[in-house]
């Protein structure tokens, strides 16, 4: 499985654990069946386990905004191009960050890469400091 695709697969499993009674497992299921991809399950298992991290971090670049009014999609991406520029070392920031604003444009609304772009602009420039 190519990297973008495990990324579209993450996203749809995390945002079904957003706000529900699902587990990580369940959601998994429902989206991967039987198939199996590491990147995916760093993705899933990373983002899950450092969520309350990630959103800290996140908070300080959310401009009137909280992380429980964002859109569910929105924030879904954002915690996990979040955990990828600050917990992985395998991609370059403008590589996640060009994921992350294709899956908005993808599965958000005509905003959502706008929103995405200068949120994940505003976290990398802090982490290049």
């Amino acid at each position: 499985m190519k990297r973008h695709e495990a990324r579209e697969k993450a996203l749809q499993t995390l945002f079904q654990v957003d706000g529900t009674e699902l587990t990580i497992a369940e959601a998994t299921e429902h989206v991967m069946g039987l198939e199996r991809d590491n990147f995916y399950d760093l993705l899933v298992q990373g983002t899950h386990t450092n969520m309350e991290a990630i959103d800290e971090k996140l908070k300080g670049h959310l401009e009137h905004w909280t992380l429980e009014r964002l859109p569910k999609v929105e924030r879904t991406i954002l915690r996990m191009a979040v955990f990828e520029l600050a917990y992985m070392e395998d991609a370059p920031a403008s590589v996640i960050m060009n994921e992350a604003i294709e899956l908005s444009k993808t599965f958000g609304d005509d905003k959502s890469s706008r929103f995405v772009n200068g949120v994940l602009s505003k976290f990398t420039d802090e982490l290049a400091n």
